[in-house]
């Protein structure tokens, strides 16, 4: 489980679409838990594959992206409160 979190600047529509696209390729490889935040399941070789992408789309000069590495024993690391519901990332997929 990673955790990625990332700030786009959106003074532009450059930025604005820069951060459509670093979330849209988040969506890809995991969960939206919150605005810029999500919860990824990936194997190590699907990660680098995502990061690469992430790092190539960003501007470094004035966004940020945030790497949390929670590990196969994420479940325990991770306490919810508040009004979305938490869900199994591991669990059906209903589509």
């Amino acid at each position: 489980m990673v955790l990625i979190t990332y700030d786009v600047c959106t003074e532009s529509a450059i930025g604005k679409k820069r951060l459509h696209k670093v979330a849209k390729e988040c969506q890809n490889y995991g969960q939206r838990v919150q605005n810029s935040v999500f919860e990824c399941v990936v194997n190590s070789a699907n990660f680098a594959i995502l990061k690469h992408k992430l790092e190539k789309i960003i501007d470094v000069n004035t966004d940020s992206i945030r790497y949390y590495y929670l590990g196969n024993n994420y479940i325990s690391k991770i306490e919810h409160h508040g009004v979305k519901k938490s869900y199994n990332p591991e669990g059906i997929l209903i589509v």
